[in-house]
């Protein structure tokens, strides 16, 4: 273990959260479908037939290099490679296409509803989207050559996605290993493993990885749930610590909260395995923790949770379904971020908020889930909801098993709620800060000095 740094979660941003973001294709499904969607329902517009002096090599260059060539390269999971103009000039009239409708880079938070202010946030700017839209339709022209940035040096080997961010982890904790046959069902792996810590260290982030390459392709998640003793010591489980789906980064905890791990806890794994058609020997599981400053005391404490919503997900041949849960605490707390979970079935999911004084509030909402991409919307911390004793959390799922689902496998067939990968689930992740009455009122009033000082 080495010893921790002064680092800080402002330095998160879409670069260099998403460095060597690799996807992996669990539940069967092809990476060609990326580029196969149909139009999403929160597409935006864009330019169309506008005379406009664009061109590939000193404008949409920039564009494919900052948001698109993670995953549009050799050996990522993007269907072409979208490197240089040869490349990419075959492909202009559907990347209008993918862009315009918001269904590329794949990131399906809804815009223009609920709170847009996201930490590490995929999405394009409506320049950026205008600006390959009037490429495309004035015929995708090179430009000069002498424009092109300098090509991105894209890294092969596995790194952890925030170490750009926070440089390496401080500490990692590994499952025990897995022998993942080639062919067969579902399967779960929940070994218990030590924290191998020395002390009590409070943890400013977390990520959650598979074993690269082949475990990228087998794992349908992972999830470090935390143990602690009780008081007749026995193990109790306590908090989820991060989760690892397709398309999630990490967890990176405010800067006046944190969560506490124990010498003595222990770390319980839930890995879902998925046969591909290969074997996977001695695979493991990796949990990477930074650790707040020794000496650090927060002022708050944070958690992450899996927040249900029920009732029946009995999706008939061409039918839909939804589910709702609903939430309250008993304190006042802070929302640091959301991330629907679902399987293939899931369409759309939304948070609302119910306040003591009866003011109803749209939170977040993502219209157009895709299990390929489990993304966990992040609120900056200007941004995050602020919900005082008594709100009520309501949380609504919408499922889709009809022919214009074109992710389920077979419309014509029920599916049901259960944990197999061709089974539906219905949950959110919430990361809560829960507040004392004062630090509630305190925030309350940073906020509102604030916006007043940014108006004037």
């Amino acid at each position: 273990m080495r010893g921790s740094r002064d680092r800080s979660s402002q330095a998160w941003s879409r670069a260099a959260a998403r460095a060597v973001f690799i996807v992996p294709l669990t539940l069967g499904l092809a990476v060609g479908a990326l580029a196969a969607q149909g139009p999403a329902a929160n597409g935006a517009g864009g330019t169309n037939g506008a005379a406009v002096d664009v061109t590939f090599a000193r404008d949409v260059a920039p564009i494919l290099q900052a948001n698109c060539q993670i995953c549009h390269r050799p050996g990522s999971v993007g269907p072409m490679p979208l490197l240089t103009y040869r490349d990419t000039r075959r492909w202009a009239s559907r990347m209008k296409e993918l862009v315009s409708q918001r269904l590329m880079p794949p990131y399906h938070l809804d815009t223009g509803v609920g709170i847009q202010d996201i930490k590490g946030d995929w999405r394009l700017s409506e320049e950026e989207i205008e600006t390959v839209v009037a490429w495309a339709d004035a015929g995708a022209p090179e430009g000069d050559p002498a424009d092109m940035p300098a090509p991105v040096d894209w890294p092969n080997e596995q790194k952890w996605q925030l170490e750009d961010v926070l440089g390496p982890p401080d500490h990692v904790i590994k499952s025990k290993p897995f022998d993942v046959p080639a062919e067969g069902g579902d399967t779960w792996w929940r070994p218990r493993v030590p924290t191998g810590l020395d002390e009590d260290r409070w943890i400013m982030a977390f990520e959650t990885r598979p074993s690269f390459p082949a475990g990228r392709q087998v794992v349908h998640h992972a999830i470090p749930r935390l143990l602690r003793l009780d008081e007749e010591g026995e193990y109790q489980r306590i908090q989820s610590l991060s989760e690892y789906a397709m398309g999630k980064i990490g967890e990176i905890v405010p800067t006046d909260a944190g969560r506490l791990l124990k010498a003595n806890d222990m770390i319980e794994w839930d890995a879902h395995y998925y046969p591909m058609g290969y074997e996977v020997d001695d695979d493991q599981v990796e949990l990477g923790i930074w650790f707040h400053r020794e000496g650090f005391e927060p002022e708050f404490q944070q958690d992450l949770s899996l927040y249900p919503l029920r009732g029946d997900i009995a999706l008939a041949p061409g039918g839909t379904a939804m589910t709702q849960g609903f939430h309250r605490w008993d304190h006042p707390v802070r929302l640091d971020s959301f991330q629907p979970h679902g399987h293939v079935h899931l369409h759309a999911m939304s948070i609302q908020a119910i306040y003591p004084d009866g003011k109803v509030e749209l939170v977040s909402m993502v219209t157009d889930f895709d299990a390929r991409w489990h993304h966990s919307y992040i609120y900056e911390d200007d941004a995050a909801p602020l919900l005082p004793t008594g709100t009520v959390l309501v949380m609504t799922g919408w499922y889709d098993n009809t022919e214009e689902n074109e992710l389920t496998p077979d419309p014509e067939i029920w599916y049901a709620r259960g944990s197999r990968t061709g089974d539906e689930m219905s949950h959110a992740w919430l990361a809560v800060t829960h507040l004392s009455e004062d630090g509630f009122e305190r925030l309350v009033e940073e906020r509102e000095t604030k916006l007043t000082s940014d108006d004037n």
